[in-house]
């Protein structure tokens, strides 16, 4: 089951369970913004494609919660 990190990690902004963000295969986990105009869908942390992350539905989330757990990476945005 995916994570569905609560932020981007070049940017820090917020990204609620049914926002359009995007990750690789390892969940790194980027806005839209970010992926377009500073990784050019490609993940700094390990190349990947960066895809549309699904959104779980919300009957689901109280069962299976989106992750609480932020990861940020400052750097990512001055590569």
């Amino acid at each position: 089951m995916l994570e569905l990190r609560p932020n981007c990690e070049c940017c820090d902004a917020d990204l609620a369970p049914d926002t359009d963000a995007l990750i690789c295969s390892f969940e790194c986990t980027f806005c839209r913004i970010c992926s377009e105009q500073i990784l050019n869908y490609i993940c700094p942390n390990c190349g990947g494609e960066l895809v549309k992350r699904p959104v779980r539905p919300v009957n689901r989330l109280e069962k299976f919660p989106a992750s609480g757990q932020r990861v940020f990476n400052p750097q990512l945005k001055e590569q």
